[in-house]
């Protein structure tokens, strides 16, 4: 729903607006979700678990609830079509999706890479694809990636491989269709999610000492809710500014890296307390 800012403009907000997210069922995608209907907005929550799915919007009091899988081939048109029949077009769509193996490079085979890209990558791109005819004219999009993309970790190659192939797909995308507004989010270590459920424990706790040692872990992580409220508001903020397009948005905790002097630094007057 429009109102109108001190200038005579109209901004929309998120009251009534059109919402799509997928990995709607867990972390950051299912605060999104639940946040976007409580401030009004019409959403169609997209995740592999219906029972969750479920839940969630029993939890947020609203919301359309589609159990899809972007990995195969007819997810994404059927979920598109969901979306139609219950919300006739959209405004905003949201991308939460993010896999895993959490492999040395040396042992990642065929099928690791093909479930990742198929995820993160394809998945993706059939969701946009099938999306394209609902999309509202200045709709956003915003996908989340990595900051695993730029500070590559040890035993997520695989991962940031394919979220840097998310990154060169969406401005592949903003090139082609420049009204609409494509966001890529790099998100930072968040916890607790579901990213790491699988990931076997001995071999993470060697991963998690080569992090620390390469300076790539931070004292404190950011909590799912908190990444989706900074989101929101983001969302809030440029739904109703079609003149401006946030190409790229990087969220990360301030805390230190694990380890260094600032670690021992009082968070609020910079002095060791």
């Amino acid at each position: 729903m429009a109102a109108d800012l001190p200038d005579g403009r109209k901004t929309m907000g998120l009251q009534g607006a059109r919402v799509l997210v997928s990995g709607a069922s867990a972390g950051i995608g299912r605060a999104f979700a639940l946040g976007a209907v409580r401030a009004g907005a019409r959403v169609v929550l997209a995740a592999r678990r219906q029972a969750e799915l479920e839940k969630a919007c029993d939890e947020a009091g609203g919301g359309h609830p589609v159990a899809v899988d972007l990995t195969d081939p007819d997810g994404a048109a059927r979920l598109a079509a969901a979306a139609a029949d219950a919300l006739g077009g959209l405004d905003l769509v949201v991308s939460c999706v993010g896999v895993a193996p959490l492999r040395m490079l040396a042992d990642t085979d065929d099928a690791d890479w093909e479930h990742v890209f198929a995820a993160n990558v394809i998945g993706t791109h059939r969701l946009l694809r099938a999306c394209l005819p609902l999309l509202a004219p200045s709709a956003m999009v915003m996908a989340l990636s990595s900051e695993t993309v730029v500070q590559p970790r040890t035993g997520l190659g695989a991962y940031a491989t394919s979220k840097a192939a998310l990154e060169r797909l969406l401005a592949g995308w903003r090139i082609e269709h420049p009204w609409t507004r494509f966001t890529t989010v790099t998100i930072g270590a968040t916890f607790p999610t579901d990213f790491g459920n699988a990931f076997e424990g001995d071999l993470l706790m060697r991963v998690l000492d080569d992090w620390a040692v390469r300076g790539l872990a931070q004292e404190q992580m950011m909590d799912p809710q908190d990444v989706a409220d900074v989101l929101l508001g983001t969302a809030e903020t440029a739904l109703g500014r079609p003149g401006v397009c946030l190409e790229h948005l990087t969220v990360r905790s301030p805390s230190p890296v694990v380890g260094t002097f600032a670690t021992s630094l009082s968070p609020f007057t910079g002095e060791t307390p």
